[in-house]
């Protein structure tokens, strides 16, 4: 058996399992994974041939959450490394921030969503806000980490040659703080996921987590486990993506110094 098939013989074993027990209890709240599969299809990909099979629920839920989900891991990325590296190389200004940074990352985004809902009102605004400020931490503080981490003999070396401001800190200490950033980019991209559904629980009526919340309302319960299987596959899918591109940043490192980017890795 090769290791693709081993990493997946314990899900597939674990749904036929579910299938069976499913099917015994034929209970209404829990459909058996067949049909949840079938009704997710139904959902979203029985729609004409010139949109591709794909249904107006594709454009009307899944494509605006994803992208909102990405504007909003976007923004916290450009803000948190960029915020997260100039800290890190001063250490008088970390002294001052660092208490404030604790008190913000101590806050759970959720309870933040009135106070979002008041200040940009119900919309694609509130749901970016929420995303940006949940997802925000882990960048920041991975990239002031991974910005402390520069090789002392690499500072002195630059220091020594006095090469300018801009490509040290592009040539220098971005890379010496990338797998730190990669590390803090992958916990954020989860996250995101996360907030993305809950921002949409609330005041609105389009995405998968408004999607979600009407199916559980009208009792269909096939419809709301396909929702849930979705946003699995989405988190998997977009997990791997982030994974492979990782690996040709940081193809440099060798392969024992990096961080096990998923359970698999780890040996």
């Amino acid at each position: 058996m090769n290791r693709f098939a081993q990493r997946w013989a314990v899900f597939a074993g674990l749904v036929v399992v579910w299938e069976l027990l499913t099917w015994y209890a034929d209970d209404t709240f829990f459909p058996r994974p067949t049909v949840i599969v079938a009704a997710g299809w139904e959902l979203w990909f029985s729609g004409p041939a010139e949109d591709l099979f794909l249904t107006d629920a594709v454009f009307e839920h899944m494509l605006p959450s994803i992208g909102r989900l990405l504007a909003g891991w976007g923004i916290a990325a450009v803000i948190g490394v960029s915020l997260g590296l100039a800290l890190g190389r001063s250490a008088t200004a970390m002294q001052f921030a660092g208490p404030l940074l604790t008190f913000m990352r101590s806050v759970p985004p959720p309870t933040l969503v009135p106070v979002f809902l008041l200040l940009f009102s119900i919309g694609t605004q509130m749901q970016l806000a929420t995303i940006v400020f949940g997802v925000l931490w882990p960048i920041l503080l991975n990239s002031v980490d991974g910005a402390r981490s520069v090789d002392a003999t690499k500072f002195e070396t630059s220091a020594v040659f006095r090469i300018p401001k801009h490509q040290w800190v592009l040539g220098v200490v971005l890379p010496s703080a990338a797998p730190k950033i990669f590390a803090g980019l992958r916990v954020s991209l989860s996250l995101s996921l996360v907030l993305m559904v809950v921002s949409e629980l609330v005041g609105t009526d389009n995405g998968i987590g408004s999607q979600l919340l009407q199916a559980q309302r009208e009792f269909d319960f096939p419809d709301m486990w396909a929702g849930i299987l979705l946003l699995g596959v989405l988190g998997y899918a977009l997990n791997t993506v982030l994974l492979a591109f990782e690996r040709k940043a940081l193809a440099w490192q060798p392969r024992q110094e990096r961080t096990p980017a998923t359970v698999e890795e780890k040996p």
